[in-house]
């Protein structure tokens, strides 16, 4: 395996890290998925404007720079890389990776990838939701500013940050609104002593 990235350079390292990085980001949300499945959904907010988001976000965070790893097409924008970029880009992309997880653990069944509300839906504010109200949504950020140290190439790098943004920009409101619809008063409380998605500053 050494003799093999020897070989390599950077740029390929860092597509290799990003490729193992989808596989496991993939893996961490199928058993979550598998068993939010189970769980009726009581409410859901499902419109153009969340679908097109949702669309836009899986764009530019995975479709967008699979194009510059597995083609060239995106080539005439590459810019040059260095060890430490990289190595920011993936330490980033390992702390997506263990915020993910530890969102979903503690949601539970509670989980869906959409404005969604689940039967006998629970307001979760224990595990990372303690320290703020959208730590998935915190995940997601972390997994859109490692592209750009990870990604050597102008477009595949930076259209996370805008396809997330736009869905971030476009739901949050939303789903706070939802939320307090559901929870009223005990959901308000939360938001006080909560910030959004960065514990103490927003």
């Amino acid at each position: 395996m050494y003799s093999v990235l020897a070989n390599l350079d950077l740029e390929h390292i860092a597509k290799i890290i990003w490729a193992i990085y989808m596989v496991l980001w993939a893996a961490i949300r199928f058993r979550p998925n598998k068993k939010s499945r189970k769980t009726g959904i009581s409410f859901t907010n499902r419109s153009p404007i969340e679908r097109f988001s949702m669309a836009i976000s899986f764009t530019g965070l995975g479709i967008i720079p699979a194009i510059w790893v597995f083609t060239n097409l995106l080539d005439k924008f590459d810019r040059p890389t260095n060890f430490l970029m990289v190595l920011i880009g993936t330490l980033t992309a390992i702390a997506a990776l263990i915020l993910f997880r530890k969102t979903h653990k503690a949601l539970g069944k509670m989980w869906s990838h959409s404005l969604d509300l689940r039967d006998d839906h629970k307001l979760v504010s224990e595990g990372v939701y303690k320290y703020v109200r959208h730590p998935m949504y915190s995940a997601f950020w972390l997994w859109a500013l490692a592209l750009p140290f990870l990604l050597s190439n102008w477009i595949a790098g930076f259209a996370g940050i805008i396809g997330f943004g736009t869905l971030f920009f476009l739901r949050v409101g939303e789903e706070e609104k939802m939320m307090e619809q559901q929870f009223g008063e005990e959901y308000r409380e939360y938001c006080n002593r909560t910030k959004r998605i960065i514990p103490n500053i927003y």
